[in-house]
């Protein structure tokens, strides 16, 4: 198994995981939220990028509001 930090809570998931599996693991919508990995924006149409050991990931939700 592999550690992510995950809004500085750990997470375990399985080895060469990308941005896609964890949001997948985690299930979240695949639209209103942003990814960081290690402080870097990753667009949805890069959510096939692999993870590694401890890679620190930031995730947010869009929200609305007036």
């Amino acid at each position: 198994m592999m550690s992510v930090i995950v809004n500085g809570e750990h997470t375990r998931l399985a080895p060469e995981s990308s941005v896609g599996d964890l949001v997948a693991v985690l299930e979240l919508p695949d639209r209103g939220i942003a990814v960081a990995v290690d402080g870097e924006v990753v667009p949805r149409g890069r959510w096939d990028r692999l993870l590694h050991n401890d890679a620190r990931i930031e995730i947010v939700t869009a929200v609305q509001g007036g």
